[in-house]
């Protein structure tokens, strides 16, 4: 029997999740599995226009609880209309931020990490990746690399100071720490080949 695995890459801005998405994605279908790339905020027809809501508008279009609201919205569908279906058919999914990006992001201001994941429990039943892999990155470097994908502009969320990204970045750390047998923390510097090489390794018992 075919068994689906969903795995979710997560980090800071500029950690370089969606080229290494794309890098993990073909290395996996090269030893033949199916594979689903998707995202979040996003993923499926409806998730996608919350996404246009949430990042687009000035800083102040949605409080803190409006905006994890809409977050866990968005996922649910997200996990109903393409994650699960993917699953019951055997295929890997791959997935540009999940639920630890709510949590450390979202988790920053009214809200605690404990009322995110009630969110996530009302919203989608608990649902949580088979792994997560989080790039890490020194933060000069992310910065770096985000102003060279982004230039002078990003969004809503993306374009919040220093010391907020700062904070997301430690959150993190922290659920890596609290869960390492979901959580793997991936050195995300050097050559992209060499991260590539580095996010296999941590998928190997998932391979076997």
């Amino acid at each position: 029997m075919i068994t689906g695995r969903f795995i979710t890459l997560e980090g800071g801005e500029g950690a370089g999740k969606s080229t290494q998405l794309r890098a993990l994605a073909a290395a996996l279908r090269a030893r033949g599995l199916q594979v689903v790339e998707t995202r979040e905020p996003g993923g499926s027809e409806g998730a996608e226009a919350i996404r246009a809501m949430l990042l687009t508008g000035g800083a102040d279009r949605w409080n803190a609880r409006a905006e994890a609201l809409l977050f866990a919205a968005a996922r649910a569908d997200h996990i109903e209309k393409t994650i699960r279906p993917a699953l019951a058919r055997g295929a890997w999914v791959l997935s540009d931020r999940f639920l630890d990006s709510s949590r450390a992001y979202q988790g920053q201001g009214d809200l605690s990490d404990a009322d995110i994941l009630a969110l996530h429990q009302i919203g989608s039943a608990g649902f949580l990746p088979d792994r997560t892999l989080f790039l890490t990155l020194p933060e000069a470097e992310a910065e770096a690399r985000a102003h060279a994908r982004d230039g002078d502009v990003s969004d809503r969320i993306g374009g919040r100071d220093r010391a907020f990204h700062r904070a997301v970045a430690d959150a993190f750390v922290r659920f890596a720490a609290d869960e390492p047998a979901r959580v793997r923390a991936i050195d995300a510097s050097g050559a992209a080949d060499d991260v590539t090489a580095r996010l296999l390794a941590a998928l190997d018992d998932l391979l076997s």
